[in-house]
């Protein structure tokens, strides 16, 4: 299988890609490496610099590569940030998303796994969160996130495009060679290793939420498990009819702040530094998956699911790589 893979040089995109190539299939990466790294970009992959939003070169780069199917990983993805500038998010997500579209149309390919995201719930009415549960997005991020699911519908209904939608719940951990390094870094367990690192203190951003302990609960997911649902959806997206399918990413439990920080704790063997701020605008409460959809469709169930080995893997990676990907980055320019 020939695939394009947006956000291909990005922490989820750049270990997709190397998962699709350990299985033999070709892979094109399209970044434009403003939050992706060069260095990430695996070898035997071809990398194209340029924007989703770019139609005519998209269209072009899909003919001349004899495109099969597209996995989508391209977006911005944080979510204070996306309060701040809602208009970014819309312009790159969902405008950015339908360039897309219309490239792959006028080339002629109809088949995309799409890296949604658990956002598209906001504060759901219970747990674990089924796909037919309601699509409440309590920030920009989210409602980009849905905006786009909507868009694919009325492909498949126009087009014929056959779409899969994965709604992740929080990637985390590392492959052996690729791992997290986002500046500026906005996810639990790296900010927990960097302060590890002589990085900045970990701020535990609320502490007054409806949970147990007052930390937000999350479902965390092993990003190669992540990578396999991509493979796996991308098959799948060869076989089934036309539309848009929907399935929830995620080991299907849930783990707080706290939890996370004592798992960092006993995989590093030390206290982490931290301090206690107040929430972040935007987060929910609770989301935990039910992730059954995706092992009726294509056989996908997560098979990486404790804190302490997705912990570890990325505490292995960042110790070999203290500054992510920056010395290979200079590195590539002398």
């Amino acid at each position: 299988m020939r695939v394009l893979v947006t956000g291909g040089a990005g922490y989820i995109g750049s270990i997709s890609v190397e998962r699709l190539l350990a299985d033999g299939h070709e892979v094109t990466v399209l970044d434009t490496l403003v939050t992706g790294h060069r260095a990430a970009v695996v070898e035997g992959a071809e990398l194209r610099v340029g924007s989703v939003a770019d139609t005519p070169m998209v269209a072009t780069l899909l003919r001349e590569r004899g495109i099969e199917a597209v996995l989508h990983c391209a977006a911005r993805s944080l979510v204070g940030q996306s309060m701040q500038d809602p208009a970014l998010y819309f312009r790159e997500n969902v405008a950015g998303g339908v360039a897309l579209l219309e490239a792959m149309r006028e080339a002629g390919v109809t088949r995309l796994v799409f890296s949604s995201s658990a956002a598209v719930y906001g504060v759901p009415d219970s747990t674990p969160i089924r796909e037919t549960d309601s699509l409440r997005p309590i920030n920009p991020y989210g409602e980009t996130k849905r905006s786009f699911e909507g868009a694919l519908a009325w492909y498949g209904a126009g087009h014929g495009f056959r779409s899969v939608s994965l709604r992740y719940f929080n990637a985390a951990g590392a492959s052996e060679r690729l791992g997290e390094d986002h500046e500026p870094e906005t996810h639990l367990i790296p900010n927990t290793l960097n302060a590890y690192l002589g990085g900045k203190r970990l701020v535990v951003m609320g502490t007054d939420y409806p949970t147990p302990d007052g930390t937000p609960i999350r479902d965390y997911i092993h990003v190669l498990d992540l990578a396999d649902a991509h493979l796996a959806a991308l098959v799948y997206s060869g076989e089934s009819k036309q539309g848009l399918e929907v399935c929830n990413l995620g080991s299907g439990h849930g783990f707080s702040v706290w939890e996370v920080i004592k798992a960092a704790e006993r995989v590093v063997g030390r206290l982490v530094p931290h301090d206690v701020g107040p929430r972040r605008p935007g987060d929910p409460p609770v989301l935990v998956a039910a992730h059954e959809r995706a092992t009726e469709l294509f056989g996908w169930e997560p098979r990486r699911g404790s804190l302490e080995e997705m912990i570890g893997s990325a505490w292995e990676w960042r110790q070999r790589h203290p500054a992510g990907y920056e010395p290979e980055r200079a590195a590539a320019t002398r």
